[in-house]
């Protein structure tokens, strides 16, 4: 059964100062949570995101991969 909002109000007259901040927290959290559940992804611009970071990727890779073979030429010399 929801206690109706006369007894929450009630409930929340008998709170000290920390209580009630409390309370505001866990309200501020439920409103971040609703708002954060209504956000619907585009699949284009995951598409879009996904495809400039595999880019992004693949150009340090290949610039590692530049970096590692001369710290293997460099121990090879050694």
């Amino acid at each position: 059964m929801l206690p109706s909002s006369e007894a929450i109000k009630q409930d929340l007259d008998q709170l000290n100062d920390e209580q009630l901040q409390q309370v505001a927290d866990f309200i501020a959290f439920l409103k971040f949570r609703a708002h954060r559940s209504k956000r619907i992804l585009d699949p284009a611009q995951l598409a879009l995101l996904s495809t400039e970071f595999a880019n992004a990727d693949r150009t340090l890779a290949e610039a590692g991969i530049d970096d590692y073979a001369a710290l293997l030429d460099r121990e090879d010399e050694s």
